[in-house]
């Protein structure tokens, strides 16, 4: 298989096993979106989906966040890792939104990342699932299967991005960045032998 022919299999098996993709993390706008992201770094979305129910009552606004102390909020993510770091960003993003944005979540890359606790796949997230711009956010899952599939070198997941972009066209990408992380978790998780992982078989395995 030429890696034109994979890139075409991923899609038209990924599009067969989920016509639709929700949006893994809860959230009601781009604001509360961004926050679950930047919680979800080294920790699971349902853990974060845990969580956020709870924070999003008390501090569903940059307004409200901003007027909670770092241990309130803490204390609101304590099951959640690194919940140090998270408040104190949290606490922060909250107070530049408000300085810099007047408490608009901004729509462009630089603007997004300027802020604590949002490097470029959290920006990436907010451009695509929060605004609709097109983007493909790169996780883990993605990293690890492109490169299984030979569709990356896989030398990091700045190259990984690129090398996806220019493989799918750009009207695919919101939702199959989706679609690849769905299929990661459910038919070939990192720790697990890939008895379910059948595209990668279909790409590989001689018949």
């Amino acid at each position: 298989m030429t890696k034109k022919q994979r890139a075409k299999l991923v899609q038209t098996e990924l599009e067969k096993l989920y016509p639709e993709v929700p949006i893994p993390l809860d959230h009601t706008d781009p604001y509360t979106l961004m926050v679950a992201v930047a919680l979800s770094a080294q920790t699971t979305d349902k853990k974060v989906n845990q969580v956020t129910p709870e924070l999003f009552a008390v501090a569903g606004t940059p307004q409200r966040m901003a007027k909670l102390e770092e241990y309130q909020i803490k204390e609101l993510i304590k099951e959640i890792g690194l919940s140090n770091t998270k408040a104190k960003n949290l606490k922060r993003m909250a107070e530049l939104l408000l300085e810099r944005h007047n408490g608009v979540v901004p729509q462009t890359y630089e603007e997004l990342e300027a802020l604590p606790g949002v490097g470029h796949k959290t920006a990436s997230v907010v451009m695509s699932q929060g605004f609709g711009f097109p983007a493909f956010p790169v996780d883990t899952h993605i990293h690890r299967l492109m490169t299984q599939w030979k569709l990356t070198s896989g030398k990091n997941v700045v190259e990984t991005e690129r090398d996806a972009k220019s493989i799918w066209k750009e009207e695919v990408w919101n939702k199959l960045h989706l679609q690849i992380i769905f299929y990661g978790r459910e038919y070939s998780p990192a720790r697990g032998k890939g008895e379910k992982d059948f595209i990668t078989k279909m790409m590989f395995e001689k018949i």
